[in-house]
């Protein structure tokens, strides 16, 4: 069974930084995209970065673009999201995501996902 348990959600002032971490256990990791989803209030769930199976490539949406960088330690099979130049449009539920292959760059290539953790940015 495939668990993914985020870590380093909080409270944050606009303008400010974040990284968000994800421990996955019960899958093959080396062999699965990664990604970051998140969802705000009244708002449909949106995959906000993912990166390959090797971590040689990434792809980020435009909300994200720029002010994040997604990255992944296959020794350790984490993935880790580092957010900068917050704004409270990011106040969300952040949610990481386990990839159906070894490729993703969108929504529909994710199967699996963790129970989220709330980041809230401050104006």
């Amino acid at each position: 069974q495939v668990q993914l348990i985020e870590s380093g959600g909080g409270g944050v002032k606009a303008g400010g930084a974040l990284r968000l971490s994800c421990a996955a256990s019960g899958l093959v990791f080396t062999r699965y995209a990664m990604g970051w989803f998140r969802q705000a209030p009244a708002k449909e769930r949106e995959c906000v970065a993912a990166i390959e199976w090797h971590g040689g490539g990434t792809t980020y949406a435009d909300s994200v673009k720029g002010r994040c960088a997604i990255s992944r330690d296959n020794s350790k099979n984490t993935v880790s999201l580092q957010m900068t130049s917050l704004n409270p449009e990011d106040t969300a539920v952040y949610y990481c995501a386990g990839g159906l292959t070894g490729w993703a760059s969108g929504p529909y290539d994710f199967g699996s996902f963790g129970q989220g953790t709330q980041v809230t940015v401050s104006s």
